[in-house]
């Protein structure tokens, strides 16, 4: 979703003054329609103007907005540890090319997302943040298991682990656009959703043999 920008069609309040001795000039009072873009699957409203009046996204972040991308940080970490071993431990090249795209996409997110955090001074969290209960994250034994495997061994346990992972971002992302308010953040968790959506369907089509 991009930022839900308010469109004001028709010509705004005119307050023409006059000199002191001047008759009053009434004002022109706006009565256009004045349309509200929804979130994503959702239609767009039509508002009053005294509903346009709040119907503009605050620029300020609020605490989704913060928690949405300090779990994200984490979250793509874990894929770029998952994805690093791919070069030299998977077998199928459609796994490799797959690792080295989220590689290229996610490292400059999370560039992007700590500068983010630090212009809104949040805290960034560190490499070893906790993330219990974080959706689709791999545990530890998962991750080790990973990074023992080989050949087609490895590329069914990354494909399996990897969509789990993107399926879990999608469910974070849609909390985002549910309870966000911050445009760059809500446009973020538009992105990660229909990126990671379509990787799951290319992970579903990847043949593994062996």
């Amino acid at each position: 979703m991009r930022a839900a920008l308010v469109i004001v069609i028709g010509t705004a309040t005119l307050t023409l003054a006059g000199c002191a001795s001047a008759p009053e000039t009434p004002q022109a009072t706006s009565t256009a329609p004045v349309i509200a873009p929804g979130r994503p699957g959702e239609q767009a409203r039509t508002l009053s103007p005294d509903e346009a009046v709040t119907a503009v996204p605050s620029p300020t972040a609020n605490a989704a907005d913060i928690r949405f991308i300090q779990d994200m940080i984490v979250h793509h970490r874990q894929a770029l540890d998952m994805s690093a071993a791919a070069p030299t431990r998977a077998s199928s090249d459609a796994v490799k090319r797959l690792a080295a795209r989220i590689a290229d996409v996610q490292g400059p997110e999370i560039n992007a997302m700590i500068r983010w955090l630090r212009q809104q001074e949040q805290r960034v969290p560190d490499h070893h943040a906790a993330h219990d209960g974080m959706p689709g994250m791999a545990t530890p034994e998962q991750m080790a298991q990973l990074r023992a495997a080989t050949g087609a061994d490895f590329d069914r346990l990354y494909v399996k682990l990897m969509t789990a992972h993107h399926m879990g971002a999608i469910t974070m992302a849609a909390g985002e656009l549910e309870k966000g308010s911050h445009t760059i953040a809500m446009e973020l968790a538009s992105d990660i959703s229909v990126t990671q959506a379509a990787e799951i369907n290319r992970m579903r089509r990847i043949e593994i043999t062996g």
